[in-house]
């Protein structure tokens, strides 16, 4: 006997559309609605999905890309209380309206939050949810369409997560602020750790993100499905410059997209109430959320991820399982420093046959926002439903390599009551590891720990190191802006371990290379 209070997952939907006119009424939760609709039906609930719908008691929906950053602010107006305007197209009066904050690990957070609550049976039926229209709001502002997507159902929203900003103010003065800075930051330092020159790193990044590629060009919701092979991943081209070297264009997450997912999280008493079929249940067989040291700057190592390699144990060790019994991986993959360091704190060989992706990843199948990963749980749910008893394990990531949640889902059900370890506990081991001192008034000479240069739109635009000073051994953030000569010569020659004079300039701590 299953005990009747066990978390399950019995419905997903998910949807990618590319040809699709903008239009007043396909909103951004309007579009949520849309994918909710999907996993209702996928549940092949008896009452209906209608009816399953008017039971949902919390609806989630991740915060959207328009509502957070200035770069994708939408001209056709917001949303007031995404959940409830999302609950009213389903006829649904959930009890609990939530409104995430930024953060790509936070739909399998919620996965683990919700099916807390389901055990203790404080929820009966929760849906998670969130949708992206960057793609139409760019046709529509070209085009000149007038749209509107105000709405304004009423009341406020609960909002959960970790508002804080991803950087420091030593980072921010320094215009750090940016995944596509912080992550090439992190791949060269990657990169050092494992003693690649340039050119072969990139080969090993194009071999690593072909592997995505590959599963993109099979998968129908994917963006690109084209099934880009290593060589022409890691070859700067007029469709593949660089944006922040040492990554061009299709080694980025991409945004501009139009795609919407859900899933809804039940127990097992209430899916046989209402009629479910077995074969639709997911079983979340172990989970965990940890978040490493926060600011990138401060951390004691830039290759690794005390949180992740945590988040695996645990989820493995909750499971009674051990990583070879993980069937299939949907490694967050916003940049290929996320699947390098995750695939080492795991424990992944290179050389490993298993997909580390079963949807392409965020470069190829698309980079929805905060909502990337409840395509992941939706798809991994369609990958273990297929191969009954096997495992798959999902990872999730906010910021810059730094809020991290861990799924473990197969059909097999779980045994005797479920529970979880206080996240508490993990973080409290996390919050416990040393950190790095900043020294935000850097004066004399130093060496580059790791760094990277951005992209204008034709040519280098500026650079960002971190590095140690000579004698403190203190690190520090410096820049480099609008040198032609200098950027372009560390575009074309090694700049780790390079020593450095390093001092004050206009407001910000500027570098200049003392040797070759």
């Amino acid at each position: 006997m299953i005990d009747p209070r066990t978390p399950i997952l019995v419905g997903c939907g998910q949807i990618t559309d590319t040809t699709g006119k903008p239009s007043s009424e396909r909103s951004n939760v309007a579009f949520c609605a849309e994918a909710a609709n999907l996993a209702l039906d996928d549940s092949r609930v008896a009452i209906g999905t209608a009816a399953l719908g008017r039971r949902i008691d919390a609806v989630a929906v991740l915060e959207f890309f328009p509502d957070i950053s200035p770069r994708f602010a939408s001209p056709f107006g917001r949303c007031s209380n995404p959940p409830k305007a999302v609950a009213n197209r389903l006829n649904a009066t959930p009890r609990q309206l939530i409104y995430t904050h930024s953060g790509g690990n936070t739909p399998q957070y919620l996965v683990n939050r919700f099916s807390e609550e389901i055990a203790s049976g404080e929820t009966e039926l929760a849906l998670i949810c969130g949708a992206e229209l960057l793609r139409s709001t760019q046709s529509a502002r070209k085009a000149g369409l007038k749209i509107d997507w105000n709405e304004d159902p009423g009341g406020e929203p609960t909002r959960i997560g970790d508002k804080r900003f991803g950087f420091s103010d030593e980072e921010g003065r320094h215009e750090l602020r940016a995944a596509i800075h912080f992550y090439p930051l992190l791949e060269n330092a990657i990169r050092g750790g494992l003693k690649r020159d340039v050119a072969s790193h990139m080969t090993a990044m194009g071999r690593l993100f072909a592997r995505l590629a590959a599963v993109a060009k099979d998968n129908p919701l994917a963006t690109r499905r084209e099934g880009y092979s290593a060589e022409r991943l890691a070859t700067i081209s007029d469709d593949n410059r660089w944006i922040c070297f040492p990554y061009p264009r299709l080694m980025n997450a991409n945004a501009i997209i139009d795609q919407a997912a859900a899933v809804l999280v039940t127990s097992v008493g209430k899916a046989r109430e209402w009629g479910i079929p077995q074969d639709r249940w997911v079983f979340l067989h172990g989970c965990a959320d940890g978040v490493d040291t926060w600011v990138v700057s401060e951390r004691d190592r830039l290759d690794a991820s005390p949180a992740i390699k945590g988040c695996a144990r645990l989820a493995l060790d909750m499971a009674g399982k051990t990583l070879s019994d993980v069937a299939a991986f949907d490694l967050y993959s916003c940049f290929p420093s996320a699947v390098e360091v995750a695939m080492t704190e795991i424990g992944i060989a290179p050389d490993d046959p298993r997909p580390v992706s079963v949807t392409g990843g965020l470069p190829f199948f698309g980079g929805p926002g905060n909502n990337y990963v409840t395509h992941s749980i939706a798809e991994m749910m369609n990958v273990v439903r297929k191969t009954p008893g096997s495992f798959g394990m999902v990872t999730a990531n906010g910021n810059y390599l730094t809020k991290h949640s861990a799924g473990l889902y197969s059909t097999k059900p779980t045994k005797g009551p479920w529970r979880r370890q206080d996240p508490k506990k993990l973080q409290a081991e996390l919050d416990a590891r040393p950190k790095q001192h900043v020294n935000t008034k850097p004066a004399g000479t130093g060496t580059i720990e790791t760094y990277c240069v951005a992209y204008g739109r034709d040519a280098p635009d500026r650079a960002y190191i971190f590095g140690r000073l000579d004698g403190s051994g203190d690190r520090f953030v410096a820049m480099a802006a609008h040198e032609p000569a200098l950027l372009t010569d560390m575009l074309t020659n090694e700049q780790l371990g390079r020593k450095v004079a390093v001092g004050e300039k206009d407001g910000r701590n500027v570098f200049k290379p003392t040797s070759s």
